[in-house]
């Protein structure tokens, strides 16, 4: 971040905090956005990674005394985003003739504000408006810039999400060109330095007391042309490439999540980093099972003959079958539990399989069966409904 940045932003406002705020309160008000908006807990939502950026950034500064004292120095002395590009200078038509030595009652270094560093408020500003490149010194080019993030979206069978697989992934995305190796020249030629910035990759304009850097046009900012072009990526420097991963999902990864793998996003400009790869994980539901968490879940029907009297149950597991005990009496929406036929954790330990008990009720009995019931409902004492009958005597 720049001191242009420390100027435009309210780090207090990006954590909700009061500038007289605690560490203590600083602290705790940047663990909370942060948790909110970890891209982690929001997958997919750019909102959320844009708030996680910002409340990083506003603690990186403020979690950080003599930070916070620097950024706190110079928002009192230039105000919240008090100058900015574009604003009128002396001897354009309503600026006023300023010197910057005023501030300290005269030049030279006594009247020279070291808070900011030995240069004082001249090398400030000649660091925010010029690039870094301190008081009439030059402007820095563009140094090397991390690629582009990549995403991507796989689909997984129920069981290997469970257990655990590799799979290979076939990405399209942009790489360095073979045959310039990247910086876009025909073989045998090299890039020359841009005739226009001399190889600063910015060109400086002075509008009044002040002067101000942009990124060249003519080099776009990198500082060199391209006069004979590569004939592979046409002077680009980068093709799109079709490229495999080998990419290994842990046993127990969940229908949404979202698994990063450093480095394997777009390749870097002028030897920058690689940019990563996020995988967003889409788990296609099996015919059998469910899942809560750990917890495998499953429905299985039994009879009302098998609810009243009990049986022993044998179910299905991912990895065989379990027996499990219906006990006498047990009614309909129970849910037995099979200890460690679950989703394996990380720590080694597993879920539970959750198996619900449906009670089926024949709609068509026959003769026979229709007797033994009747003589089962004149032998067994009627489901105690009195609470319900004093309601409907009540409103009838």
């Amino acid at each position: 971040m720049s001191s242009k940045d420390w100027i435009e932003k309210d780090y207090y406002a990006a954590l909700g905090v009061q500038k007289s705020a605690s560490s203590d309160e600083i602290k705790k008000a940047y663990r909370k956005l942060a948790r909110e908006s970890h891209p982690d807990h929001n997958p997919g939502d750019p909102k959320a990674e844009e708030r996680f950026k910002t409340v990083s950034e506003a603690y990186a500064v403020l979690g950080d005394e003599a930070k916070r004292r620097e950024y706190d120095e110079m928002r009192s002395l230039f105000g919240s985003g008090a100058f900015r590009r574009g604003a009128r200078g002396a001897g354009q038509p309503g600026g006023v003739p300023f010197d910057v030595s005023d501030l300290f009652g005269g030049g030279g270094a006594a009247g020279a504000d070291t808070r900011f560093g030995g240069g004082g408020f001249t090398d400030l500003f000649s660091s925010i408006f010029s690039g870094g490149g301190g008081a009439g010194g030059p402007a820095r080019p563009r140094g090397p810039a991390r690629g582009r993030d990549v995403e991507t979206e796989v689909a997984l069978d129920f069981d290997d999400a469970v257990r655990g697989v590799t799979v290979p992934l076939t990405l399209r995305s942009p790489g360095v060109c073979d045959t310039c190796h990247g910086d876009g020249a025909k073989p045998g030629t090299r890039p020359k330095a841009c005739p226009v910035c001399h190889g600063a990759g910015v060109t400086t304009r002075n509008q009044g007391s002040f002067s101000f850097s942009e990124p060249c046009r003519t080099c776009q900012g990198v500082g060199t042309v391209v006069e004979e072009k590569c004939p592979e990526c046409q002077g680009t420097g980068g093709v799109t490439k079709t490229r495999t991963l080998n990419v290994r999902f842990p046993a127990g990864v969940a229908d949404g999540q979202r698994i990063r793998l450093a480095g394997r996003g777009e390749p870097g400009e002028r030897g920058g980093p690689a940019g990563d790869l996020f995988v967003q994980v889409k788990v296609r539901p099996d015919e059998l099972f469910g899942r809560t968490g750990d917890d495998l879940t499953l429905t299985v029907p039994i009879t009302f003959a098998e609810a009243v009297l009990g049986t022993d149950l044998r179910v299905p597991t991912l990895d065989g079958a379990v027996t499990l005990r219906v006990p006498p009496g047990t009614p309909s929406g129970r849910v037995l539990r099979a200890r460690g036929k679950g989703v394996v954790r990380r720590d080694g330990r597993a879920g539970d399989l959750l198996v619900t008990l449906d009670v089926v009720v024949p709609a068509v009995v026959s003769d026979e069966a229709r007797a033994t019931l009747e003589s089962f409902a004149e032998q067994t004492p009627p489901a105690a409904r009195e609470h319900l009958d004093a309601r409907v005597r009540r409103v009838g």
